[in-house]
């Protein structure tokens, strides 16, 4: 193990929660180097969970372990898990959906159950609200700091098994492609769709084209426009739209210095439709 360390939560900065599981964490190894995904996932949104993991994690070195915990079940009968990727990275989270989008463009080669009789805060045994402190944190850092081997978490678990979230993807229309807005580009309000950049191209769209782009509500046309597909958001002018690949190789949509989602009131999810058309 490389003793990396990253959390990541829904449980924000306001409060003592993530001083606590790191608190836990060097109480296992003042070795480990602990480093922080995200503590702003929305509250209880295991999509966005899964979405962000998948966002991050190419970029961390093979043998780091992360610590999700986005857990509206906690205290439930849901399992906790110790998923191995197969780029030999380890997560330690809830198995409630937060894996689909590793699962998918990684691949997971084997889950651990974790027995919490032995991977447990010592006389944390009455506590059942903070999993992320009694057993994901204290569990995830003795992986990081070699106190216990993958194999030692648990009893081997099916990867099929894992519970899975519903992916929207893309497909192939008259003209063009179809797709949903999966998150987006928080601070800036671009739209991250579920459209991927080679499908998109398999289309014949071309920097500098004007595509018509159409989003649906619930069935319902709420924008129609032709929009500029460039490389940035600089090869259209200030306030003006864009067609755009994004940081993970999918298509979006942006304002240049602006909010694309408040500006055109548009959300993210399911009843979110996207479509590109020539």
């Amino acid at each position: 193990m490389n003793k990396l360390l990253v959390f990541m939560t829904d449980f924000g900065l306001d409060d003592g929660a993530i001083a606590a599981m790191e608190g836990v964490a060097f109480g296992v190894s003042y070795d480990l180097n602990i480093r922080h995904l995200t503590h702003n996932i929305p509250p209880f949104n295991i999509f966005d969970a899964s979405y962000r993991l998948h966002q991050a994690i190419d970029y961390w070195p093979e043998g780091t372990t992360f610590v999700c915990v986005i857990d509206p079940g906690v205290g439930s009968e849901r399992k906790s898990i110790v998923a191995k990727t197969r780029t030999n990275q380890y997560i330690v989270t809830p198995d409630n959906g937060t894996l689909t989008h590793i699962a998918k463009h990684i691949g997971i080669s084997e889950v651990r159950e974790i027995e919490e009789k032995t991977n447990r805060l010592v006389d944390s045994e009455t506590s059942y609200t903070f999993y992320g402190r009694d057993v994901y944190a204290y569990t995830g850092a003795r992986i990081a700091a070699g106190v216990i081997s993958f194999e030692e978490v648990g009893p081997l678990m099916n990867v099929d098994d894992l519970v899975k979230l519903e992916l929207y993807g893309c497909q192939k229309i008259d003209n063009g492609i179809m797709g949903y807005v999966d998150i987006l580009d928080v601070r800036y309000g671009s739209l991250w769709t579920s459209i991927t950049y080679e499908d998109f191209k398999d289309c014949g769209f071309k920097i500098g084209d004007d595509i018509l782009v159409e989003i649906f509500c619930q069935d319902k046309k709420v924008f129609s426009q032709r929009i500029n597909y460039g490389k940035s958001f600089a090869d259209v002018e200030i306030n003006e739209p864009i067609i755009y690949m994004n940081s993970v190789y999918d298509m979006a949509l942006a304002i240049n210095q602006g909010d694309f989602s408040k500006v055109y009131g548009i959300g993210t999810g399911k009843n979110w439709m996207v479509t590109f058309t020539k």
